[in-house]
């Protein structure tokens, strides 16, 4: 596992840590069952405060990317599943809520575009 922090970037250290494992993992250059380092050790290693880390390993827990094993330690887990099952709850939310709101389809997609546009910042 490589990461690099960079520390004048806009995003903040957390957020970087957060993006490039999430990124690894999802691309397979973290396979499913890879043990990370200890919060300590990558903070450590990082140049971070481990409260640093422990967020970023909170939002990756969170989003379904990695997985705790109590004292067995943190692992990459089977993301791709759990996070095409999320997206598709948000999706199915998100469409029942434009039609309610009486917007059309293709309104709709544009409201989606434009917010896919500024996350990704394309």
């Amino acid at each position: 596992m490589t990461l690099k922090i960079h520390i004048h970037e806009g995003a903040a250290p957390y957020e970087q840590v957060r993006a490039q494992i999430s990124e690894q993992a999802r691309s397979g250059a973290l396979p499913v069952g890879y043990k990370l380092p200890t919060v300590r050790g990558l903070a450590e290693s990082l140049g971070l405060a481990a409260n640093t880390v422990a967020k970023a390993y909170r939002a990756l827990e969170a989003d379904g990317v990695i997985e705790t094993r109590g004292r067995n330690g943190t692992f990459v887990a089977a993301a791709g599943d759990a996070a095409s099952r999320e997206a598709a709850t948000a999706a199915q939310g998100y469409a029942e809520r434009v039609r309610r709101l009486g917007l059309s389809e293709e309104a709709a997609l544009d409201a989606a575009r434009d917010a896919l546009r500024a996350a990704y910042g394309a």
